[in-house]
């Protein structure tokens, strides 16, 4: 039976499971940070009575910014927040991610007596802890959920210079928890829902949600100049299928005005499904930086200063463009790197297999 992929939200659990935890309370003390998040899109001269609604969820995280998924509020020209006590304002998009399926948004007005949700250390909740979701499955807010944490996944996926982590959970999924938090038992946000894979279309799925380490790395804090795209790891067979002469970071999209975009990175542009992974085709493979082979998402952590790399320092992109090898130049041009390739180059790190391997598995 054919398995579907559907971007839409967490919601309902383990009704058998125990726990030492109060969710009752946690759901009384967390659940004001919660809203539900309202789009409408407007197709170019469609009549605005015909417009496309959505609806999600989302959590406020400072007084004026909610997280939420991306394809949430992808399209929308316009966003309303509805918040817990009826409170209704317009926000903006500030930034979307697709591929980590991510966004953040500014209210137009901070809420007058607003319930700011903590974000955690995602890789401090192990695989097999309770975890709890607040959303609106249907539109109905404020619904409560608990399951578990039961794995995590790593797509090949990476935005903003770091690589993209979803969480699986058991809890089940239906439309509007999409964008909403999925909180640990301390009642911190761990992960922003995102989709679901089931063979039926409903809830009978295994959910998943972007980490909050993700969001936070990606969406927040990235300022480096690794940071302005999104990509996806080739691994060597698929490679060779696109003949490229070695595995790579394929870029999917570049952020206009970011330092990415200056250096001349090309996204990719026409859409294309290889072994089952959508992906956009046309756009730079990114072989290496500053001499480091780029094997896997890894690998681009592995740029930290103690690699000699520094995020907010110029750096040189090795990439693959229409059969040949191009280096651009982010963060500073060409006259200004003069021996900058050679300090960092990939034989100072050892041209060795095993140095390869920690440097995609670190």
């Amino acid at each position: 039976m054919r398995i579907f992929l559907f971007l839409i939200g967490l919601v309902a659990g383990s009704a058998n499971a125990s726990s030492n935890a109060d969710f009752a309370a946690l759901y009384k003390q967390h659940s004001s940070s919660v809203v539900t998040i309202f789009t409408a899109t407007l197709e170019t001269g469609q009549d605005p009575s015909d417009a496309a609604l959505g609806i999600g969820s989302g959590v406020l995280i400072e007084e004026d910014q909610i997280l939420t998924a991306a394809h949430v509020i992808d399209s929308a020209q316009a966003i309303e927040v509805l918040f817990t006590d009826g409170v209704r304002i317009q926000a903006d998009v500030i930034s979307s991610l697709a591929a980590s399926d991510v966004a953040l948004l500014k209210l137009r007005e901070s809420h007058p007596n607003p319930q700011i949700a903590s974000l955690a250390d995602s890789d401090e909740t192990p695989i097999g802890s309770e975890v709890f979701i607040i959303g609106a499955p249907f539109g109905i807010s404020q619904t409560l959920s608990v399951g578990h944490l039961s794995g995590r996944l790593n797509r090949g996926l990476m935005a903003h210079g770091t690589p993209i982590e979803f969480l699986q959970t058991d809890t089940a999924i239906n439309t509007g928890n999409s964008g909403g938090p999925m909180f640990n038992v301390q009642g911190e946000v761990i992960g922003i829902v995102s989709f679901i894979l089931t063979k039926s279309g409903g809830f009978d799925g295994i959910g998943f949600a972007t980490s909050s380490n993700t969001a936070r790395k990606a969406l927040l804090t990235s300022s480096g100049v690794l940071a302005g795209f999104e990509g996806i790891m080739l691994d060597a067979q698929t490679a060779d299928l696109l003949n490229f002469p070695q595995p790579g970071m394929l870029v999917q999209r570049v952020n206009a005005n970011s330092i990415m975009a200056e250096a001349g990175l090309i996204a990719g542009s026409v859409p294309s499904e290889i072994g089952g992974r959508k992906m956009l085709l046309g756009g730079d493979l990114i072989l290496s930086v500053n001499g480091l082979l780029c094997r896997g998402p890894h690998d681009f952590s592995a740029a930290q200063p103690e690699s000699g790399i520094h995020f907010d320092e110029p750096l040189v992109l090795t990439v693959y463009r229409n059969g040949e090898t191009v280096e651009l130049y982010a963060g500073a041009d060409a006259d200004t790197l003069p021996g900058l390739i050679h300090n960092h180059n990939y034989a100072n790190h050892n041209d060795e297999e095993d140095e390869l391997e920690n440097a995609s598995t670190n």
